[in-house]
């Protein structure tokens, strides 16, 4: 047995339980590993709330990565073995001392790079890859519009896209966010609760507009973001932290100047093992180098993975949080 955070019905932080578990052992194809770093990220609120259904029903363990050493392997399993270090995204089940996973969700973990910031890293790490890198290709020509600024997906988006050589506006809620998001690349950062994002961008760019607009918020930027595109730019919806859009009306989308808008999801960017190592060496990269710096800005006990929600929530959190098993 094991302890780990259950969600036994969905609500607010305070359905988060602390309760011991029975794992079992690894069957084939997949690995037990020891957590010692797990992420925090906004999606494990909509999974907690009930935003977005847990695929296997009620009660279920939160959290999508994690990073820990390896202590069993399945049959079939040869590229981890036992004492190795370990990152992944992956299904439900982060929020846990130890854990089974697909051995084909694992990656090795470098030297040079600590568990707490892989563990911390790699979903919004590679969220960050598939944005600027696929979803749209940044290069210095681009002009792009990153809400949420000082996140943690918006932290690291902001050094990638300036080492890119993009101009890089972002938004943020505080001073000392707005100072924080300068720091992490931004060129221009607009503090949306004293100013309209839309009329700064306007000014920033000259009229011009953005090519890209990066929108996790959802409902509170919406539909703001539209009017800061150049005719034929991309909305990039990523996520809802501010709640879902429920009047996205299509024929905007012309009448703003033939945009185009899509919903990705980091899941069916790293669906196979060849493009999750593809990404993931990415980020690798661009951190080993120091091109991207992973601020781990808050720890919690993953027992306290409660009052972590309602910091994440209440937007008193900046960058990067890890819960400690």
């Amino acid at each position: 047995m094991v302890q780990a955070i259950r969600v036994h019905e969905t609500g607010g932080p305070e359905v988060l339980t602390w309760e011991k578990v029975e794992i079992g052992e690894p069957g084939p194809g997949e690995v037990c590993i020891r957590h010692t770093a797990i992420g925090l990220n906004f999606i494990d609120t909509y999974f907690r709330s009930g935003l977005y259904p847990a695929p296997a029903g009620l009660p279920f363990i939160p959290g999508n990565e994690g990073a820990g050493v390896v202590l069993t392997v399945g049959e079939g399993v040869s590229h981890v073995a036992p004492g190795d270090r370990v990152a992944y995204v992956g299904p439900l089940g982060a929020y846990a001392q130890e854990r089974i996973v697909p051995g084909d969700r694992l990656v090795a973990i470098p030297d040079g790079i600590e568990d707490k910031t892989a563990a911390g890293m790699m979903l919004k790490g590679m969220t960050a890859q598939y944005l600027l890198r696929q979803t749209f290709d940044v290069t210095p020509e681009t002009t792009l519009l990153f809400h949420a600024a000082a996140g943690g997906v918006g932290l690291i988006a902001g050094q990638w896209a300036a080492h890119l050589g993009a101009t890089v506006i972002g938004t943020a809620g505080s001073a000392e966010k707005v100072e924080l998001a300068k720091a992490n690349g931004y060129q221009h950062v607009i503090n949306y609760r004293d100013e309209d994002f839309v009329e700064r961008v306007k000014e920033i760019t000259d009229g011009k507009g953005c090519d890209v607009v990066y929108d996790s918020v959802g409902k509170d930027t919406y539909p703001g973001s539209l009017d800061c595109l150049k005719a034929r730019g991309v909305w990039v919806s990523f996520g809802q932290s501010s709640g879902p859009i429920t009047d996205f009306n299509l024929g905007l989308l012309g009448t703003k100047g033939s945009l185009f808008a899509t919903r990705p999801t980091l899941f069916s960017y790293i669906a196979s093992r060849a493009d999750l190592e593809a990404t993931a060496g990415d980020l690798f990269d661009v951190v080993g180098k120091g091109i991207v710096k992973i601020g781990v800005n808050q720890e919690y006990r993953l027992a306290d993975a409660a009052q972590a929600h309602k910091d994440l929530e209440g937007r008193k959190t900046t960058g990067t949080t890890v819960l400690i098993p």
